[in-house]
């Protein structure tokens, strides 16, 4: 459960320890509740039950990368408009802007900093709801 304040994240990553760094990042400022999820396949069977706020993926994961997982979570109920923000490292201008064409609000580069990625999703967060989406 969200805790009042807080908006809930559904981070997919497929590198465990990358996934729990990111986790610990994430809810370090106590902004954010986060459900991790190791792949598409379980981000896309417990979005429904999270709701998310704010879609965090990974764009290289096995079996399904991160957009067509998320390709797939906007075809479920209450999914269609919520933010996503990928999270690459080493991705040509091409896919960034694949990314973009996808529905992408942001991009993060990996690896990430531990102690600046909660402000970071914290400002593309202000962004995207600054611009009334």
């Amino acid at each position: 459960m969200t805790q009042p304040g807080r908006r809930r994240i559904l981070y997919v990553e497929d590198d465990p320890d990358l996934r729990e760094l990111g986790q610990l990042a994430l809810e370090m400022e106590r902004k954010f509740d986060v459900d991790a999820c190791a792949s598409g396949a379980e981000a896309i069977a417990r979005a429904g039950d999270c709701l998310p706020d704010l879609i965090l993926l990974d764009v290289r994961m096995p079996g399904m990368d991160g957009l067509q997982t998320l390709r797939r979570l906007r075809e479920l109920e209450g999914l269609g408009a919520t933010p996503a923000v990928f999270m690459t490292g080493g991705t040509t201008n091409a896919e960034v802007e694949a990314l973009y064409a996808a529905g992408a609000v942001a991009v993060v580069g990996k690896p990430f900093e531990i102690g600046r990625l909660s402000s970071q999703i914290d400002e593309i967060w202000m962004t995207f709801h600054a611009n009334d989406h």
